[in-house]
Parts: C-alpha cells; structure tokens; sequence
C-alpha cells in the first residue's frame, strides 16, 4: 500500500529520497548480470534477490523505490522464449517486488527505459535510433499499459538521451492515469544526442502529467546546471539521480576513475541540487546504500528538506 497522500503533493511538500542503482547491490549480493537483460533478467530467475536490493535502499532512508524494468522489455524478453502475456506478468512482479520492499512506507516508480536500454548495446548513451518518434511511441506504449496496469505512484521516464525519444514517451503515456517524471541523460552540457537542454526540457513543459524533470544516469559534477536548466523551462520540480562519477569503459568491462559522489560528497551535493529546484534526489549507476543513508542523514539534520516517508 503507497503513502497516503499523491506523488505530486509530496513533492510540493519537500524534498523526496530517491533509491540508488540497483544493478551495483545486485553485484553485491553476488548476481551475475552479463546477460543483455542485464538486472530485468532476475524478474524471471530470481525475483526474491531484487526485493532484497530494494530493501537495501529502503533501509537506508530512501523514500522512493525505482523497479527493475529499466531493460524489461516485450522485445528483450521474448529472445530468451518468454511470451507477451508472462511478459506482462513480470513487468507486473517489477511493481509489486518494490512495493513489498518498501513496506508501505516507500513510493514506487516504475522504470521505464529509453530504446537503446533493449538492444543492449550502449545505444542509451548515444540516442538517434534511426526511429522516427511514432515508431518509438508504438515501442514504447505496450509497456507503459502493463506497467500502469501494476498500478505503480509514478513512472520514471529515465536515461532518456535524445528529445524525440522524450516526445514519443510522453506520448505513449498519455492517458495511462498515472503521474511521470522525465530525466534525460547528458553530458557536456547537452542531451546524448547532442541537443540544447533548453530544447530538451521545452519537451515536458505545461505537460501536467510531468511532475518533475531533470537528469540521471550522468556525472555528478553538471547536474545542478542542468536542473537550474529544466526549472527555468519548464517551471517543475526537478529530480537528480547521477552516477558516483566514474566512468564507465566498455573495452575493458570495467569502471575507471574516482567515485565524486560517495557518502562523504553526497549532503553537499544534494543541497546544491536542491537549491537548483530538486525535489527527488538520489543516485545511479556505482551508488550504493551508503551514500544514499548519507543524503538521508542530511535531509534530516537542521535545515534539511525531507518531507518523511509516508
């Protein structure tokens, strides 16, 4: 059962804690994730290790739990044999596994990934599918009924790289009855695809099914321009969930470089953010359950902007 009040309400209330990556406390807990499923693979195989992950995060404060549907699919799933209907099913168990992590005290927001989340190969980072934005929306729309139909508080459009993807999103959303945020992916100041954030974020503006509009899945370090961006165009709340700042190579299979959003950056961070316009803070890729009990800890302390679980 969600919190007794609307998404959009608590959001006018304060300052909400978003989970982190969900693929990293998989990792930890020893799944192996090289499968072009990647963590959507466990909804089938072991859904009881994706409920674990989530409780991880909501035992260290957060307050919004994100599903595992980022890379789930009717396409993806149905190379491993898996049909529409059961499909369906575990985009439904996606919802409902978040829900029993957070206890009743945690909102859930169902993933939805960009295209280039499907094919598996980086494309999310790049954008410009080569679709135009009707053939996206048609991709797109089956999965947002089934995952309305779980009836989760929020969907996340996340990691979106390119404008028209946006368009083709909140598109296929329309009509789904169920309150969206938009968070676009950058880098160097524009949108993976390489459009002007201003142009971008224009996309969800006087959309009232918008109730907030930032960035995730990005370095830290540009996060603030881009939500003092989005506010200023669109006029929402914005949410922010970056990557701990290293970067990922795919040669080598690896991270490189340092973590610059770990829990000891992590308050001063997060009230920059929030002083750019964000109301849904939390974390990405390589951020953990540390980091996120370090910005809980923050919002707590005098002068912090949570608004409570529930």
């Amino acid at each position: 059962m969600a919190p007794d009040r609307t998404f959009a309400r608590a959001l006018a209330d304060g300052v909400l804690l978003l989970d982190g990556g969900l693929s990293n406390e998989l990792e930890a807990q020893g799944c192996d994730l090289s499968d072009a499923l990647w963590s959507a693979r466990l909804l089938a195989d072991a859904p009881d290790r994706i409920e674990a992950a989530h409780a991880a995060y909501a035992r260290a404060g957060a307050q919004v739990l994100i599903t595992a549907g980022y890379q789930a699919t009717f396409e993806g799933f149905a190379r491993r044999g898996i049909g529409r209907a059961a499909t369906a099913a575990l985009l439904g168990r996606s919802v409902s596994l978040a829900r029993a992590a957070g206890r009743g005290r945690a909102w859930v927001a169902a993933s939805v990934g960009p295209y280039g989340a499907m094919l598996a190969d980086g494309s999310e980072y790049r954008g410009r599918y080569g679709l135009s934005v009707r053939e996206l929306e048609a991709f797109h729309r089956p999965r947002v009924e089934a995952l309305a139909a779980a009836e989760p508080d929020v969907l996340a459009l996340e990691t979106v790289p390119d404008a028209d993807e946006a368009e083709a999103l909140l598109r296929a959303v329309a009509g789904c009855g169920v309150p969206v945020w938009l968070s676009y992916t950058v880098a160097d100041g524009r949108t993976r695809a390489g459009q002007e954030q201003a142009d971008a974020f224009a996309v969800a503006a006087g959309n009232d099914q918008v109730v907030a509009v930032g960035v995730n899945c990005c370095d830290p370090a540009g996060a603030a321009e881009a939500l003092a961006v989005a506010a200023e165009v669109t006029g929402k709340p914005g949410v922010v969930y970056p990557n701990s700042g290293e970067r990922w190579d795919a040669g080598a299979g690896a991270w490189r470089g340092a973590a610059a959003f770990g829990p000891a950056e992590a308050p001063g961070l997060a009230a920059a953010w929030v002083a750019a316009g964000a109301r849904l803070v939390g974390g990405c890729c390589r951020v953990g359950p540390g980091t996120i009990a370090a910005l809980e800890a923050g919002f707590r302390a005098p002068g912090g902007r949570s608004t409570g679980r529930g």
